[in-house]
């Protein structure tokens, strides 16, 4: 496996343009990306198997993204993360099973990401008795957002990030796991029906867990302690690189100092073994207590540092410029930058404490892309010498220039295929150098996808299991941030009486669809139907003519208007 990422690595040749082949480079491999290629052995596909003082625990690694973990009860076992996908639960599953079968009592989600919860469908529809979903209070909420309002952005800077469109050759891992495989099957996951705030302590199938709120890579992360075991489940708050306290495919701000103190929290309890969901196991109450306070003090020091150097009126890139972890911690196998980087963290403790103005006044309000593209232009002597200038940056090897270039050409419009063809070799050689997977990701991808057959493909699969667990609420605040004013000016309330119960009413006025809950005794629209029925016209599944014509859908107010209410949504 290795050898054929380092023959792949050496062997890599740029695309070709329409200028001399001369302009045809080698990407050379680079010591940092040996490293990120050695790192694929901390996900070598296996179940490791641990006697802790309160029982058994197996640990699942390899199989997706993260670790999946069963700890085996008197009555039954315990699932803390369900994997990233149905079929890899199932894999993982008729391993643990061979374990120990007794039947699944609970499973823990950790956090939101579809990583840890996608898995979920398998358990709940393979045995007789429903296991307990247990999360925190907030987790629905943010998976409801991720299906919901953000699905479309989120989907593809996540196809980037993990690289799912890339070959096999080309992926080399994501740094916290092998890939992702949420694409690979339907998704599974099924919401907590058990849910708390700050903590929570429960006896299941003769287990004792205490779970705790620890915001850290998520504001619904928490991590579970089992007394008995001498057992730390930290979620994500640690991993063996260095922490995503910001990610790329996009995330609300991440509260770092907050990471610092669950980290502090989990010190407190004096573990013996220490389960991440990401990379292996760490065994040894010394080992965890030295990995767990140079992790957290990492994480101090970035934002202390950055902190120090805003406050003495430093922009952000200029922080980010400057700061570096300090030698003896930066050698840590658990702070290389196989996931997060100090440059992103940086920019983001940046943007979380002062938002998006950097404090520069040329940058409050400056030029239109376009205008300042035409600008650069003129400086360059015109669109030609541009073009000119993007190909010398290319033979130079100095390509992150060459990105920047060819964003003003793009712009511009000019010479569009051949541009696209020099910035396409700009973005791989960028990509292949780099050794920390979600830009090298990131970066292929986005050549990928300069091709002209290129296609991209759902990471979140549609179906009606899934649809059972997006809420009518969520798809309701779809609708609002789906409706395109610019195709209609009338102002109308569409009013929905679902069978469950449940009133939703539309009122388009002023360019907004306004959600709301309360009956309301005047509507141009009144639909009577199924939630599920309301969900699968919503996303494709039936066609609201043949839902009309079968009565799964009473309208009154007019069938014409309705559809014409339902193209607004567009």
């Amino acid at each position: 496996m290795y050898k054929k990422h380092l023959t792949l690595l050496l062997s890599i040749f740029l695309i070709s343009c329409s200028k001399p082949s001369s302009y045809d480079i080698e990407v050379p491999l680079t010591s940092e990306v040996e490293k990120l290629i050695q790192h694929s052995k901390e996900f070598d596909r296996q179940v490791l198997s641990y006697d802790t003082p309160g029982g058994a625990i197996h640990f699942a690694i390899g199989f997706g993204i993260a670790n999946s973990i069963m700890v085996e009860g008197k009555e039954g076992n315990i699932i803390i993360d369900a994997s990233d996908s149905v079929f890899e639960a199932e894999k993982i599953y008729s391993l643990f099973s061979k374990k120990n079968s007794n039947p699944i009592k609970a499973i823990i989600y950790t956090h939101n990401h579809g990583d840890h919860t996608f898995g979920t469908a398998f358990y709940v529809n393979n045995q007789d008795e429903r296991p307990q979903i247990i999360a925190h209070e907030d987790t629905d909420f943010y998976v409801q957002r991720i299906m919901g309002i953000l699905n479309p952005i989120i989907t593809e800077r996540s196809n980037r990030m993990f690289g799912t469109l890339l070959s096999e050759e080309d992926l080399i891992n994501v740094g916290i796991g092998p890939s992702l495989n949420v694409a690979k099957s339907p998704t599974g996951y099924i919401r907590p029906d058990v849910i708390f705030n700050d903590n929570l302590e429960l006896n299941i199938a003769g287990i004792k867990i205490e779970l705790f709120h620890a915001p850290g890579e998520t504001n619904d992360q928490l991590f579970v302690w089992l007394p008995d075991h001498k057992a730390l489940l930290p979620g994500d708050n640690v991993y063996k690189t260095f922490p995503n306290l910001y990610t790329i495919r996009g995330t609300t701000h991440r509260d770092v100092i907050g990471w610092v103190n669950s980290i502090d929290h989990m010190k407190t309890f004096d573990a013996e073994f220490l389960f991440p969901s990401h990379t292996k196991p760490i065994i040894g109450k010394e080992e965890i207590k030295e990995i767990l306070t140079i992790y957290r003090d990492a994480i101090q020091y970035i934002h202390d540092q950055t902190i120090r150097l805003m406050n003495e009126g430093l922009y952000p890139d200029q922080i980010a410029e400057l700061i570096k972890l300090p030698e003896h911690i930066a050698k840590s196998p658990y702070l290389y930058e196989f996931y997060g980087t100090v440059r992103w963290s940086v920019k983001s403790i940046f943007n979380g404490y002062l938002g998006w103005f950097n404090g520069n006044p040329s940058e409050l309000d400056p030029l239109s892309r376009k205008e300042r593209a035409i600008r650069i232009s003129k400086l360059a002597g015109g669109d030609q010498m541009l073009l000119e200038q993007l190909y010398s940056a290319v033979k130079k090897e100095d390509m992150q220039w060459a990105l920047e270039l060819s964003d003003h050409l793009i712009t511009l419009d000019y010479f569009v295929d051949e541009v696209k063809d020099l910035r396409k070799k700009a973005l791989i050689y960028e990509g292949s150098r780099s050794s920390n997977p979600n830009k090298r990701n990131y970066f292929l991808t986005s050549a990928l996808e300069l091709n002209e057959d290129f296609e991209s493909n759902i990471l979140i699969e549609r179906t009606e299991e899934l649809l059972e667990q997006i809420s009518i609420d969520t798809l309701f605040n779809v609708l609002s941030v789906r409706f395109n004013p610019e195709l209609t000016n009338e102002e109308l309330t569409a009013c929905f009486d679902f069978s469950s119960g449940i009133t939703k009413n539309i009122d388009i006025r002023n360019d907004v669809a306004v959600v709301s809950d309360i009956k309301k005794k005047e509507c141009d629209l009144y639909i009577k139907t199924d939630e599920i029925e309301f969900k699968k016209i919503l996303v494709g599944f039936e066609s609201p003519v043949s839902s009309l014509a079968s009565g799964k859908i009473e309208v009154i107010g007019g069938s014409t208007l309705f559809l014409k209410f339902l193209s607004m949504f567009r």
